[in-house]
């Protein structure tokens, strides 16, 4: 059951963003299904009826949610070099998906175009653009980060299990591969085993920036080499 927060009987006074809020801890709790105007009520200490004078139904909580996470992103400075830039928003994106890890499904699926995500995406594509992409580059370049960054975030949030974990998931997974007719499967098992085992494992932090920056560092060649 949710938790309400009305601290010595008296309940503190409502506004949007206090909804809001609410709103975005319910979710990292529990996922956003777990999010609904009842519960919401319920850890604000209010019937679920007083919520409407704040918003007007769950779908803008959920837009307006949204919102407020991508505005957690970190915009790099205007000064900041291209792929310096990149860098630093993408690792600052991925920090804010795994802290909230349901908002990457529900960005993808709204196609609102508020000030928080405006200011994002304008500031990504000025950046690209004072590097010397052409606007064809700079989309290409940011559909490719961020489908690396979303899919990463689900990727992780998906698998759970961490570097220390992997030896105890090779020795269960194992029984069910046959060396004889997957022995590349039984190789990269074994790999990721030692390396577990050896404490050696690179973390999701070190494996995301692994991927990104073969990703800059493509984009980098690409724009040298139509340059």
């Amino acid at each position: 059951m949710a938790k309400r927060v009305v601290k010595g009987g008296k309940r503190s006074q409502l506004s949007a963003e206090r909804v809001l809020r609410a709103a975005v801890a319910l979710a990292d709790e529990g996922g956003i299904d777990a999010l609904s105007m009842r519960k919401l009520g319920q850890v604000l200490g209010v019937e679920a009826m007083s919520l409407y004078n704040h918003v007007a139904n769950k779908d803008e909580i959920l837009n307006r949610i949204g919102d407020l996470v991508v505005s957690e992103i970190e915009i790099p400075a205007e000064n900041l070099g291209w792929k310096a830039a990149m860098r630093e928003r993408a690792i600052s994106a991925h920090e804010v998906f795994l802290r909230h890890p349901w908002v990457t499904t529900l960005i993808e699926s709204q196609v609102n175009m508020s000030p928080e995500r405006l200011r994002y995406f304008d500031a990504t594509i000025g950046s690209l653009r004072r590097g010397g992409f052409s606007i064809g580059q700079a989309y290409n370049a940011f559909l490719t980060l961020d489908s690396y960054i979303y899919g990463f975030a689900l990727h992780e949030e998906s698998w759970q299990h961490g570097p220390d974990e992997r030896e105890e998931l090779v020795a269960d997974l194992g029984p069910q591969v046959s060396a004889e007719e997957y022995p590349h499967v039984i190789e990269i098992m074994q790999f990721v085993s030692e390396l577990s085992r050896k404490n050696t494992a690179p973390g999701y932090e070190e494996e995301f920036e692994f991927g990104l920056d073969l990703i800059l560092d493509g984009l980098e060649r690409q724009l040298v080499a139509d340059g």
